[in-house]
This record gives structure tokens, C-alpha cells and sequence, in this order.
């Protein structure tokens, strides 16, 4: 056993579960040890203590796969286990992260002879059912490396999964791939929107999904589960219109202006979620009352 996964969250705990499937035994470490000796009592992979004890539980050379939130906590966790680690171990970094600082912590890595890897992953929580989409950054020796397990999570030894090319590559490519995942949520959102106000019609907004999803150019999975849930609720009206927004679709509305890369379609997309965070509603109250003032408009007040 020379693999293992830190953090087991609703994707980590599923790579594992899916890895257990496949009959691949791992090391497992989480912050609340509970989560991790539960997962393992499911699958019978080894729950660690500490990340001493998960060093340890791994034979030479290791491969340890993060699935941690971007930013302080992969930080902390790669600065804890490297000097732990052996020469020609591998750290991936399989959970969302900005390309840039991939290069930056692969430069860390090889300050103590350990190589570092990139891994975009797509699959949300129906990976475990369906397989997982992988984009790898690294060297080609890293990819030989890790090819049994990526096989073993795709959805197919030869399908779902991609050397894309060095380090940062991954999670660039993931970057772009969650950017075009925006602007496609986007706009079946206004499309069924426009739909359900045309009440004279009194469209069947699960039957014309499910239509779509039969033939026509716009099918999709995302149409796919769509369809499934507006087969049982088209109104919505216990839902709050309240969109989060990632890292991911910041980064590449980012990315596209150092680049000069006209991306309206994502961009967009991206302040349509600020918008329904109520990070519009100050703005709408300022034209509000700036109608008002000049036409004599009248306001809506609470």
C-alpha cells in the first residue's frame, strides 16, 4: 500500500469509496479522525491518527493525493508532510487550486527531491457511480505513476482521464472546464426562466427537458439532471436565488484578461452568481432612485 488521500470530504470520501470498489486498499487522513475511521470501517482502507501515522502507513515511494480546500489548508498540509517524506514520493494536488501556485509548490517540492502533481477532477458526487473526469499535470514518469489509480477512478481504464501536459496544466485545464461550465448553467437558467413566464402557454417545463434531452443539439448531463428535477418540482418556490460561486470561475474571468481573451459568455455567467449573492442590490437601488430623480419614476419601497 503506497497510496493515500487527505481529506475526506463529499469528493475525497468518494475517490476512496470508488478506489475500495476496485478492490485498491489506501490510507486515509481527515481533520476529524471520526470521519476517517468510519470511511474505513466501510471500505477497509487504514485510517491514520496524524499525519505521522499516515507517513508511516505508506510504503516507499509514496504517493499521497490531497483533496483539501485551495489556499491555506493545502498550504499548511504540503508544508507538514514534506519534511516527513522520502525522495521520489509524489503529492497531488486533486482538489481545486489556481495552476500558479502549482508551480510555485512544485518548485517547493523539489527543494526536498519530491515530485508534485496537479489533478483536475470533475464528477461532483456522482463520481462514485459514474467515475470521476481526471486532468493531470506533471511529468510523464508521474503519470506512469499514478496511471493504475486514474484508471481505477475514471469511468473507464482508457476514458475520463488525460495527461494534459506539465505541472499547472491540470488545473488550468480544469479552470476552463468549470469557466464553460458557467456559461452553460447560465443559459438553460434564463431559457427555462423565459419559459415559465410565458404563462399563457402553460408550458411543461419537465416534459419540454425531457424532450430535449432526446436529439437535440443542447443535451447534456446537466440537462439530464435538470429534467429530473423539474419532472417533480417546476416551481421552485422553496428555493432561495442564492448562486455560490467557486474559485474556479473567478480564476478564469481572471485569466482571460491577462490574456486578452475575449470570454463575455463565462464572465458574464460569473457576475449573474454576484448578483444573486444581493451583491447587485445596492446597485439596482442607486438606479432606482437615479430614475427617480430625473423622470420622476416611482420606487418600490419595503
Amino acid at each position: 500500500m503506497n497510496f493515500g488521500i487527505v481529506g475526506l470530504g463529499r469528493m475525497g470520501g468518494n475517490m476512496a469509496r470508488r478506489l475500495s470498489q476496485k478492490n485498491i486498499r489506501i490510507a486515509l487522513m481527515n481533520r476529524t479522525l471520526s470521519i476517517a475511521e468510519t470511511l474505513a470501517a466501510e471500505t477497509g482502507h487504514i485510517a491514520c491518527v496524524d499525519y505521522a501515522a499516515f507517513v508511516k502507513a505508506l510504503e516507499i515511494p509514496r504517493i499521497i493525493w490531497l483533496m483539501l480546500p485551495a489556499g491555506d489548508a493545502t498550504e499548511t498540509a504540503l508544508e507538514t508532510l514534506l519534511p516527513m517524506l522520502s525522495p521520489g514520493d509524489l503529492l497531488v494536488d486533486g482538489a481545486n487550486a489556481h495552476y500558479k501556485d502549482d508551480i510555485r509548490r512544485a518548485q517547493r517540492c523539489s527543494d526536498f527531491n519530491i515530485e508534485f502533481s496537479d489533478a483536475g477532477v470533475s464528477g461532483g458526487i456522482w463520481g462514485l457511480e459514474n467515475g470521476y473526469c481526471i486532468m493531470l499535470g506533471g511529468s510523464e514518469i508521474v503519470a506512469e505513476r499514478l496511471q493504475p489509480y486514474l484508471q481505477a477512478l475514471a469511468p473507464t481504464p482508457s476514458t475520463g482521464w488525460l495527461h494534459t501536459g506539465p505541472v499547472g496544466s491540470g488545473h488550468y485545464v480544469k479552470m476552463i472546464h468549470n469557466g464553460i461550465e458557467y456559461g452553460m448553467m447560465q443559459a438553460f437558467a434564463e431559457g427555462f426562466a423565459m419559459m415559465k413566464n410565458k404563462s399563457e402557454f402553460a408550458l411543461d417545463l419537465g416534459a419540454i427537458a425531457e424532450l430535449w434531452r432526446h436529439g437535440s443539439v443542447v443535451r447534456s448531463w446537466l440537462l439530464d439532471l435538470s429534467a429530473e428535477f423539474l419532472a417533480n418540482d417546476q416551481s421552485l418556490d422553496t428555493i432561495q436565488p442564492f448562486v455560490s460561486d467557486s474559485g474556479e470561475g473567478r480564476w478564469t474571468a481572471l485569466a482571460s484578461v491577462e490574456q486578452g481573451i475575449p470570454t463575455p459568455v463565462m464572465s458574464l455567467a460569473l457576475a449573474m452568481r454576484f448578483a444573486s449573492q444581493g451583491k447587485n442590490d445596492y446597485a439596482a437601488k442607486i438606479l432606482a432612485k437615479m430614475r427617480q430623480s430625473f423622470g420622476g419614476h416611482a420606487i418600490k419601497e419595503n
